[in-house]
């Protein structure tokens, strides 16, 4: 789909059309998700359809999810016209921290970091990624806030894929996700028909 063109019909997810595939092989993940945050009308449909189901809901902070998360999660702050907190991958932050262990997509052990003084008990944060394919790192983050005694007041991501931990994360807490019921197939196959408007896929 072009940058510049905005459909007549804008139903949720149309932008999703926008992600572009991966074409430089398996070292990279299948898709990259950022090029719609570069389409104008696209972006802010994209933070209109993740923040629709907590529209009534209380959040006190917004939380994003290094790297891409933080993209979402501070556009999403600044529209709720909340603070926005950095949660890092560990080695980033020279301050006092809390650390928790995860795997990621990839099947790697990391580390991700909190600083600890930023989460009163109590406080109702909402947690942001760009992607959650295993589940991992979002579950991590989870437990650095409540660790802190913060409360999940929910979390959204463009894409929460149907993993044992994707659907772990959406029975255990409030979530919103941007992919129609209708395309989740093509996504958890990692394959999206609107690919073929690139004129190249993954191998």
């Amino acid at each position: 789909m072009d940058l510049r063109r905005v459909p007549a019909s804008r139903e949720k997810g149309w932008y999703l059309a926008l992600i572009a595939p991966n074409v430089k092989g398996p070292s990279y993940p299948w898709l990259d998700p950022s090029r719609l945050y570069c389409h104008q009308q696209g972006l802010q449909d994209c933070i209109a359809d993740l923040l629709q189901p907590f529209c009534e809901d209380p959040i006190d902070l917004v939380a994003g999810i290094d790297a891409m998360g933080f993209v979402l999660g501070a556009a999403i702050a600044n529209t709720l016209q909340k603070g926005f907190l950095a949660i890092r991958k560990a080695g980033h932050l020279c301050v006092e921290t809390c650390t928790q262990p995860y795997t990621d997509y990839s099947a790697r052990q990391k580390l991700l970091e909190m600083r600890t003084d930023a989460i009163q008990p109590g406080l109702r944060v909402l947690l942001v990624d760009q992607w959650i394919e295993t589940g991992g790192t979002m579950r991590a983050a989870i437990q650095l806030v409540e660790q802190q005694g913060g409360v999940i007041a929910g979390i959204a991501a463009i894409c929460i894929e149907d993993s044992e931990g994707g659907k772990w994360i959406q029975e255990h807490y409030k979530c919103s996700q941007c992919v129609p019921l209708h395309l989740m197939p093509q996504f958890n196959r990692h394959q999206l028909e609107s690919f073929q408007a690139f004129g190249a896929t993954p191998d």
